[in-house]
């Protein structure tokens, strides 16, 4: 969940006027860990703005080309990666996993 800018300064006002972490965490039901993190960064982060670590999306693109009905562990053999790193890949460029029989 999201909470507005207004509510986290809320919280860090109260902080700043003698309230404790454990008090603040119980009267705003929030974890103590999440105010903690407040305090270090105010405004949250919105995006991700990474490109994929191991797999480019052109590479993977042409082996699903090259080799349309291969499973997910070949395709991460000839990549050099895990299966599962092959499924969030495909599932970032939308490509189903069905076979044609």
């Amino acid at each position: 969940m999201t909470y507005s800018l207004d509510f986290r300064k809320q919280v860090l006002k109260s902080l700043e006027d003698g309230m404790t972490f454990t008090q603040a965490s119980e009267f705003y039901n929030l974890s103590p860990t999440t105010i903690q993190k407040w305090k270090k960064r105010l405004k949250p982060k919105t995006s991700r703005n990474t490109k994929p670590y191991k797999i480019s999306d052109e590479a993977l693109l042409q082996d699903i080309a090259d080799y349309p009905d291969d499973y997910q562990y070949e395709r991460a053999i000839r990549l050099g990666c895990s299966a599962t790193g092959i499924c969030e890949a495909m599932k970032r460029l939308p490509i189903t996993r069905k076979k044609n029989t």
